[in-house]
C-alpha cells in the first residue's frame, strides 16, 4: 500500500457540505455517505485514506465493519522538510470503521496509541525529525504495545464465537477479525523481514466502536517470516455457515515474497493459514509452488471464501503450470483447508492501462496516474446460506477490471458458477457505457437471489498530460438470478466525481487509490465502499512537478502546505446501503 474543472469543484463544494462533522455521517438509504468520518480534511496526508474493504455480520445483518489504510495519525508536510510528507516510523495506517443501521450512518473511534497528529512543524526546513508519542490515535489499538505498527491492506471478517466447551456458535456471539499488513517499530524485533500478516479480533463491537482499547484482543503475527520475507495483500474469511463441518474456522491468505532483500522480491508462493480455535493459533500453508518463471507463476494477492458444505475457495491472478496463460486462478479444498487441489484457470485476465512513464507501473488515467495493480484484486463471493446455510446456492460470482480491449476501452467484466467451479459463464462487461473500469468486487446474497458489484471507474480518456481534468466515480449495480442465471445488471448508484489528481502517494510523485474496493450482500440489502475524491482539491504545483519528472525538466518538488489548496490529498472512503430493488 506505501505506498477541476470549475462543475467539479462545485460537485465537491456540495458535497463536502453535506458530509457532516467528523465522528458521525449521516444519508438517507439508497445514496451515499463519508464513511470515514473521523478524518481531517487537511492536512496532506493525514487526510488520505484509500484502500477499503467491508464485512457483514451474518447473524446480524444490520452490523458493518469496513476498513481502509488512513493516515489520520501520519506527521503533516511542516515537519522536517516541507515538501517530504513521510509515513512516520511506528505509527499505524489501520483504520476501522463500525455501522448499526446496515450502512445508513458511520462511526469512526479513537483509541490510545502511537501517533505523530501532533508533528504539525513549521515553514521551513530546520524542524528536527517527527516524534511519535502515545497519544489519540485513528487506527486499530494495541500494535505499539506489541512492537508493531498496523499497515495497508486491510481485510475484515465476521464469524461466530466459541464458547467454553470449545465449539462454535452464533447463540454465543460474533467474532470480528481484521487482518493487514505490519511492520515492526523501529527498534523493536517483534519478526524478521520487512512486512507481515497480522490480525486483530473482538468480541464487543459495540465497545470497540465506542473507543474501547480493551474492546480488542492483541494483534498476533500469523506469516511466517524471515530476514528477506514481505508478506502482501492477504485476505481473511470466517466459515459462517452453521451447516459446514468446519463451521467457525478462519481462513487467511497472503502472498510471500521471499527474496526482498534481492530487490526482485521473487519467488512468490501462495500461504494460506487456517485457524480452529478463533484466531488464537494459526496452521500456515504453502498452497502454490514458489515458482515465477513466467510459464507456472504464483498469485500475487488473493480472496478466500466458504461454501454451505465447507469447502474453502482461494482465488488469485496467476499462471497456472502448462496453461501459459495469466488469468484468474482457483485453488479448492474440500477437507477445511488442510490440503488444496492443484490451480484451475478460470478466465485469462488481460492487463489494464499502460506503463507509467514516472512510475514504471500500469495506470489507466494518465501520466502520474493512479497504479491500476492487476494483481491485488481477484474478487469472488459465494452464496453460501449464513448464518444457517439452509438456504444456499453456493453460486460463486466474480468482477474483475480489464484491458482485452486496449486502452481507453477498459471493461469491469463479470463471470459465475453454479457447480463449485468446475464451469464459468462466459465473461460480459457490465459497465455503464463510458466508464473505464479500474477497481471492483462482487457480492451476492446469502441465498443467491441478488447480486451487487461495486466499481470505481475513470470518466475521462487517458490524458498524456497532468493539466487537463480527470474525473474518478464510484457505482454500485445489481442483477437478479432467476431461472439459475444471473440477469441484465442495472445502475443502483453513481457516486459524485472527483479528479484523482487531487489524490496522491506520499512520495507526491503520483496519484494513490489503494488497490481495493468492497461489496457485501445480505437477503434484504446490498452495501459497497470505494474510494473517493469529491473533497479533494488539484494542487497545480505538484501535477506540473510531476509531470517534468516524466519530460525530465528541472522544477523543484513541491512544498504541499505551501504551495497546494488545503484539502490536496483529501481522499475518502465513501460507501452506500441500496435495498433489492426487486424483493
Amino acid at each position: 500500500m506505501r505506498i477541476r474543472s470549475a462543475a467539479l469543484a462545485a460537485t465537491a463544494a456540495l458535497a463536502l457540505a453535506a458530509g457532516g462533522a467528523p465522528g458521525i455521517a449521516a444519508a438517507t438509504h439508497g445514496g451515499d455517505t463519508l464513511v470515514t468520518v473521523g478524518s481531517p480534511a487537511s492536512p496532506f496526508s493525514q487526510n488520505k485514506q484509500n484502500e477499503p474493504a467491508l464485512a457483514v455480520d451474518a447473524h446480524q445483518p444490520n452490523v458493518l465493519a469496513a476498513g481502509a489504510n488512513d493516515n489520520i495519525d501520519m506527521e503533516a508536510c511542516n515537519a522536517g522538510a516541507d515538501n517530504s510528507c513521510p509515513f512516520t516510523p511506528g505509527v499505524g495506517v489501520s483504520g476501522i470503521y463500525f455501522s448499526f443501521d446496515s450502512g445508513d450512518t458511520w462511526t469512526q473511534p479513537t483509541y490510545t496509541g502511537l501517533t505523530a497528529r501532533g508533528c504539525l512543524g513549521v515553514v521551513g526546513d530546520s524542524d528536527p525529525d517527527c516524534v511519535p508519542t502515545t497519544g489519540p490515535i485513528g487506527t486499530l489499538p494495541k500494535y505499539d504495545q506489541a512492537g508493531l505498527a498496523s499497515g495497508g491492506d486491510p481485510a475484515l471478517a465476521f464469524g461466530p464465537r466459541r464458547g467454553s466447551n470449545g465449539k462454535f456458535s452464533w447463540a454465543n456471539g460474533s467474532r470480528l477479525y481484521y487482518a493487514n499488513l505490519a511492520s515492526a517499530i523501529p527498534g523493536s524485533n517483534a519478526f524478521k523481514g520487512f512486512e507481515a500478516v497480522a490480525v486483530s479480533r473482538t468480541d464487543h463491537v459495540r465497545a470497540a466502536a465506542a473507543g474501547d482499547d480493551n474492546a480488542w484482543l492483541p494483534p498476533s503475527i500469523v506469516s511466517k517470516q524471515s530476514s528477506t520475507t514481505f508478506s502482501d495483500k492477504e485476505q481473511i474469511w470466517a466459515d459462517n455457515a452453521e451447516s459446514s463441518p468446519h463451521f467457525g474456522n478462519v481462513y487467511l491468505c497472503w502472498a510471500s515474497f521471499r527474496s526482498n532483500s534481492r530487490g526482485n522480491a521473487l519467488p512468490t508462493p501462495l500461504m494460506v493459514a487456517r485457524s480452529s480455535n478463533g484466531g488464537d493459533t494459526w496452521t500456515v500453508k504453502q498452497v502454490s509452488p514458489a515458482t515465477d518463471n513466467g510459464k507456472f507463476a504464483q498469485p500475487d494477492g488473493c480472496t478466500v471464501r466458504t461454501d454451505s458444505a465447507g469447502n474453502v475457495y482461494v482465488f488469485g491472478i496467476g499462471t497456472p503450470n502448462g496453461t501459459r496463460t495469466t488469468g484468474e486462478v482457483m485453488y479448492r479444498s474440500t477437507d477445511g483447508g488442510a490440503h488444496f487441489g492443484r490451480p484451475t484457470l478460470v478466465q485469462p485476465v488481460v492487463e489494464p492501462g499502460v506503463i507509467d512513464p514516472v512510475q514504471g507501473r500500469p495506470v489507466l488515467d494518465g501520466i502520474a496516474g493512479a497504479r491500476a495493480d492487476l494483481s491485488a484484486a481477484p474478487s469472488i463471493d459465494i452464496a453460501n446460506g449464513a448464518p444457517t446455510g439452509a438456504d444456499a446456492t453456493n453460486r460463486i460470482v466474480m468482477s474483475w477490471v480489464d484491458g482485452r480491449d486496449g486502452l481507453n476501452h477498459e471493461h469491469v467484466l463479470f463471470t459465475t458458477s453454479a457447480n463449485a467451479g468446475r464451469t464459468w459463464t462466459n465473461p460480459r462487461a457490465i459497465e455503464t457505457a463510458g466508464d473505464r473500469g479500474f477497481y471492483t468486487a462482487p457480492a451476492i446474497s446469502p441465498n443467491g437471489t441478488d447480486v451487487y458489484v461495486v466499481y470505481n471507474a475513470f470518466t475521462t480518456p487517458y490524458r498524456d498530460n497532468t493539466t487537463a481534468p480527470r474525473v474518478l466515480v464510484g457505482v454500485v449495480k445489481h442483477a437478479d438470478v432467476t431461472g439459475g442465471a444471473v440477469g441484465a445488471f442495472t445502475e443502483l448508484h453513481r457516486g459524485a466525481p472527483g479528479d484523482p489528481r487531487a489524490s496522491s502517494a506520499n512520495s507526491l510523485t503520483s496519484e494513490f487509490l489503494g488497490d481495493y474496493v468492497y461489496a457485501v450482500a445480505t437477503r434484504t440489502y446490498g452495501a459497497a465502499v470505494w474510494n473517493d475524491t469529491r473533497n479533494a482539491a488539484v494542487c497545480p504545483a505538484v501535477n506540473a512537478w510531476r509531470m517534468s519528472l516524466e519530460t525530465g525538466g528541472t522544477l523543484a518538488k513541491p512544498a504541499p502546505e505551501q504551495q497546494c489548496p488545503a484539502t490536496f490529498g483529501n481522499q475518502d472512503i465513501f460507501g452506500g446501503s441500496y435495498a433489492d430493488p426487486t424483493p
